[in-house]
């Protein structure tokens, strides 16, 4: 059995980091509220403006005319993996790292398979086995529209230049603040629907044309999805940092209280040594 004065360091180590992981729980909890917000309230807009889009390409035919709903042979695909730039936040980024790399050796093995990387720790790790484009860790430091749009217009200009065929955004969607979905979801070329007579709920008025519309609608929608993916794994971020804070404090709780016992007893027993000593020394002295 350890030693009074080590159990006793042990104990304030424990309570030390405890309070840390409760501070950074705390933390978390605020900054996804915000988070859970913007994703909530972005949802119905880019799942509208996505529908439409899906409809309003089906109607074209299929016959090319938008370089952005192009279909080709898949032998060189992108995928667009989304992590954080921080750690302490459980399975988010493991998870995400391993779907990349299983849609790289299972579902596109023996294709072309380059990977940009959003977020410091996906691309710390993916950069040593596959394939970087890129990588774009600062976007996290200051999320914005703007900055999205910018990623987007580089990865949709490399598709309409042909270098990739396919193009797969990999991120943690967020369900809530205990739940995270890894999502694999195809961000080029833009998926039209099968037939405007199943999914269009009623007849549209188009001007100038249905073409014009959609080339100007395509490049929106598809920095739309960019974005609110971006959004998806913020909040998911925050959820599972918070989640695994939660569990890391009630973890350093529960092993504080078995230090104190432990301690309790060590404690008590060289107390009962030294009433023993004593008694036994009384003994000695009256014999």
């Amino acid at each position: 059995m350890a030693n009074l004065k080590e159990i006793r360091n042990r104990i304030a180590s424990v309570s030390s980091t405890m309070q840390i992981t409760s501070a950074m729980k705390m933390v978390s909890a605020a900054k996804l509220k915000k988070a859970q917000d913007a994703i909530t309230a972005m949802r119905p807009y880019a799942s509208k403006l996505t529908e439409l889009i899906q409809n309003l390409s089906g109607g074209l035919g299929g016959d090319g005319e938008n370089p952005y709903t192009a279909s080709r042979p898949e032998e060189n695909v992108l995928l667009i993996s989304i992590t954080s730039n921080r750690g302490l936040c459980g399975g988010f980024n493991a998870n995400v790292i391993k779907e990349t790399l299983r849609l790289c050796r299972e579902d596109f093995n023996g294709k072309n398979i380059e990977v940009l990387g959003i977020g410091k720790k996906g691309g710390d790790i993916l950069s040593k086995t596959q394939t970087m484009k890129s990588r774009h860790d600062s976007l996290f430091d200051d999320l914005n529209f703007e900055d999205t749009a910018t990623v987007a217009s580089e990865v949709m200009e490399a598709f309409d230049q042909g270098t990739y065929d396919k193009i797969l955004l990999v991120y943690n969607r967020f369900k809530n603040a205990a739940t995270q979905l890894v999502t694999v979801e195809q961000f080029l070329p833009i998926v039209a629907a099968k037939s405007s007579s199943e999914k269009q709920s009623g007849d549209y008025l188009y001007e100038p044309s249905q073409t014009a519309i959609v080339n100007e609608l395509l490049p929106k929608s598809l920095k739309i999805q960019l974005f609110k993916a971006l959004r998806d794994s913020l909040a998911s971020e925050h959820g599972a940092r918070m989640t695994a804070m939660h569990k890391a404090t009630d973890n350093a709780t529960e092993l504080r209280d078995q230090l104190k016992l432990t301690y309790n007893k060590a404690r008590q027993a060289s107390i009962t040594n030294e009433i023993l000593e004593i008694v036994g020394g009384a003994e000695a002295l009256n014999g």
